[in-house]
């Protein structure tokens, strides 16, 4: 069994790799082909983007996951019954979009050039939500390959669409460059959906009974779901009210909108994604941890359980320190070698140390959500959230600038993590474990 854990987690981790690579390629074609502006532009819309993504997923793929790597159901009848419920919630949501969007662009974010690239997002929901569901079958079956393949399929699909289609919709204005970006997703979700598909056994057989739901299955999944989607979409809400929170404070004591935008820009754009690079690592590591906890959970095997999570955080550290220390002592030179400046290094160094704290907090989050206690993940993004928004608020009106939402963000990163390992503790049962 530790060899099977040891292999998920080593093909992830090249999976991730691969795909961070791209990731990276995307983001720097994207910051050089839409410029500082620009690039703030679509990093204030993200984390609208992010929340309905959320929204769009209600849980449901960990639920699935979970439930498959558990072997106690029907895995067709499970995928069917979980099927129609992403549906209804996406419909839901595209038109809440539709909707809020001009009030969203006008008066929240303050920049109604917003607008499209916002109503982009209502398009691609239904695509996210279902190679979500398709992956979190292979996951809870550990087959980690298919998702893997699916993923660097989809990264190179948008990634060509970037070069392909940014040159043509930037002279149209910065707003239909980056509502093409969004909408990029379309075609490459789509791709990894195909992908995913051809990768089903073979032997697959499909009953008719299997295309009705089971409510049964329904109600479970959403019992799992509704507490796992709460905290994430807490978190997601907590990242969509940032640039609207600090956009109205800093206005408030006298920065201007270009001021907010370019260097919102440069620590979203440029600074975070340096510092959360290891995060391809942690993530590998929680998505083999999870189908692995959730049996051995669910059979009693804690002594198991918790070295697996040990082991965990343990590879996650290992990463992690290092990445930390580099980025700390000279984090001019990845700023310069991707992104051609030398704008965010300040931001880097004080958050560095802070994210050696962010890497454990996927593993940890698997753990508690294999443990099915959802609910205490769900408290720590809400305790997180809380201390974020508030203080970003009030350290923002002392007028220094985004210097009140890195102190924020670190202090988040501090309770969440610490409240997540106090409670993997005490579901565990153990004092010795730390």
């Amino acid at each position: 069994m530790k060899e099977k854990f040891l292999k998920s987690v080593f093909i992830l981790l090249i999976g991730g790799l691969l795909t961070k690579v791209l990731g990276m390629l995307i983001k720097i074609i994207m910051s050089r082909l839409i410029g500082t502006e620009g690039l703030g532009l679509y990093m204030m819309v993200l984390p609208t983007f992010s929340l309905f993504i959320g929204l769009g997923q209600f849980g449901l793929p960990t639920a699935l996951s979970k439930l498959i790597a558990e072997k106690r159901k029907n895995n067709v009848k499970l995928f069917f019954s979980i099927l129609p419920i992403s549906l209804i919630i996406n419909f839901i949501l595209i038109f809440t979009i539709i909707i809020i969007a001009p009030v969203l662009s006008n008066n929240l974010l303050h920049d109604p050039r917003c607008y499209l690239p916002i109503l982009a997002i209502a398009v691609v929901i239904p695509f996210t939500s279902l190679s979500s569901i398709c992956r979190s079958y292979f996951f809870g079956k550990e087959k980690m390959a298919p998702h893997v393949i699916s993923n660097l399929v989809e990264d190179v699909v948008r990634l060509t669409l970037m070069i392909i289609g940014i040159p043509f919709f930037l002279p149209k204005g910065l707003e239909y460059a980056v509502c093409y970006i969004i909408l990029s997703n379309v075609i490459s979700e789509a791709a990894s959906i195909v992908i995913l598909f051809i990768f089903l056994p073979k032997h697959l057989q499909i009953k008719k009974e299997d295309l009705i739901p089971k409510k049964d299955y329904m109600k479970e999944s959403l019992s799992i779901g509704i507490p796992n989607t709460t905290g994430r979409l807490l978190g997601s809400f907590g990242y969509f009210l940032e640039p609207i929170l600090l956009t109205t404070t800093l206005l408030k004591v006298g920065y201007s909108t270009k001021y907010i935008t370019t260097e919102y820009g440069i620590l979203s754009g440029y600074a975070m994604p340096l510092l959360l690079l290891p995060s391809f690592f942690t993530m590998a590591i929680s998505q083999a941890l999870l189908p692995i906890v959730s049996r051995e959970y669910t059979r009693g095997n804690y002594t198991y359980v918790r070295r697996k999570i040990k082991q965990a955080i343990t590879y996650s550290l290992m990463i992690g320190i290092p990445v930390t220390i580099f980025f700390i002592l000279c984090p001019e030179i990845p700023l310069k070698i991707i992104y051609h400046t030398t704008e965010g290094t300040a931001y880097i160094r004080m958050l560095a140390p802070i994210c050696l704290f962010q890497y454990i907090q996927s593993p940890l989050a698997s753990a508690l959500d294999a443990m099915g206690k959802s609910k205490d993940a769900m408290k720590a993004t809400t305790i997180g959230v809380f201390i974020r928004s508030i203080f970003l608020v009030l350290l923002s009106l002392l007028k220094i600038g985004l210097w009140g939402l890195i102190i924020a963000i670190s202090l988040n990163v501090l309770a969440v993590t610490f409240y997540s390992i106090k409670k993997v503790k005490k579901h565990l049962a153990t004092p010795s474990f730390t």
